[in-house]
């Protein structure tokens, strides 16, 4: 498979295309779902609603039975349940951490092991968060590793 970017005009209209001799791979799913609203999530901040994008959001945590999206610098309530959170975020670098967290892999800047089999995950905004050991092959997947 080739990759093509091309630089255009700003009046132009940007497009995806994607040309493929199976409409129904997996890779073709997930480049379609670019447009698609799974990428939105709405979350509340001090009485407010906003409408997040996917790649925005650091983790998805469930707290004292509260879910919260965590981005760069605010947290933002949600109604979703975790395993809701994880059905919209299937196909995407989205993985379960532990047993009450999601965590976006695109925005961990390094990680370390503990002694006890767990990781340590040191976010792009300074946070550090514990990726429970049953998923540790998980995240070594996703990285590569």
């Amino acid at each position: 498979m080739k990759i093509r970017i091309e630089q255009i005009a700003p009046d132009r209209e940007e497009e995806v295309i994607v040309k493929c001799h199976e409409p129904t791979s997996d890779w073709v799913s997930f480049v379609s779902c670019i447009q698609d609203e799974r990428n939105f999530l709405t979350g509340q901040k001090d009485g407010k609603t906003y409408r997040l994008k996917l790649g925005d959001i650091y983790y998805f945590e469930i707290v004292e039975g509260k879910a919260f999206f965590y981005c760069r610098d605010a947290v933002y309530e949600s109604h979703l349940k975790l395993y809701e959170f994880e059905q919209k975020c299937q196909g995407t670098v989205f993985f379960r951490a532990s047993k009450s967290m999601v965590l976006n892999a695109d925005k961990i800047d390094h990680i370390a092991p503990s002694l006890s089999g767990r990781f340590f995950a040191t976010l792009r905004n300074g946070e550090k968060v514990v990726v429970s050991r049953q998923y540790v092959s998980v995240l070594k997947q996703i990285l590569g590793l």
